[in-house]
């Protein structure tokens, strides 16, 4: 019988070796995303690589996909950028230019691969928007109200259509691979999307006026 007022045995793992095994699993993902796709990665093949077993991977996430976001999240999404202090065609292009490395590595192949899987899974598709483009997506829209603000844009500017123009464009050619994505073709289509609002920004003050003709 144990003495009154004595410590009980603590149960599971201590919490440096759970911060370990943690960590060597989202090593083990990531390393075998290199070698297969999302659809043919498995939880047992997880396990082996991370030197734990399958019941420890289920404690900390119920399925294959909760694993995959987990690792998305801590080892290869892209973080937000600092606030922009220039115009709102400069905001969207820089955050333009810092999707393009990553989308040509191991983030645009994990996350082209979690779109394909979200079509069977729609929970896939909503935590990746939720968790991961939703903070970029609102970043964005407030540079480009921003824009509309100071004048740069024409007051009827709707984000969320240049926000798919832009952003649309870049994601077409990562799931089709029609073109190479790169910073000059993000460039090219960021000042293509602007010249047209803008353009609509000055049309009451630099529209010339019909030229009148003389009758014969």
């Amino acid at each position: 019988m144990s003495a009154k007022g004595s410590v009980p045995p603590r149960r599971g793992r201590p919490p440096i070796e759970a911060a370990q095994s943690h960590a060597a699993i989202l090593d083990a993902v990531y390393e075998l995303l290199q070698e297969r796709s999302v659809r043919d990665l498995t939880m047992e093949a997880v396990a082996n690589r991370a030197g734990v077993g399958k019941p420890t991977l289920y404690k900390w996430w119920p399925t294959k996909a909760a694993l995959v976001l987990a690792m998305f999240r801590e080892r290869i999404a892209v973080a937000l950028p600092p606030p922009s202090v220039g115009t709102a065609e400069e905001a969207i292009r820089d955050m333009a230019r810092a999707l393009i490395g990553p989308l040509n590595g191991q983030l645009g192949k994990v996350l082209s691969e979690l779109i394909a899987e979200g079509q069977s899974e729609p929970a896939i598709l909503r935590e990746l928007f939720d968790k991961h483009i939703r903070g970029h997506h609102e970043a964005n829209a407030a540079d480009i109200e921003r824009g509309k603000t100071s004048g740069e844009l024409a007051s009827d500017a709707d984000p969320e259509l240049i926000i798919d123009a832009v952003f649309g464009a870049i994601f077409y050619r990562l799931l089709f691979r029609t073109s190479p994505l790169t910073e000059e073709f993000s460039d090219k289509l960021v000042r293509q999307v602007f010249r047209g609002v803008r353009a609509r920004a000055g049309e009451t003050t630099t529209r010339s006026k019909p030229r009148r003709v003389k009758p014969a």
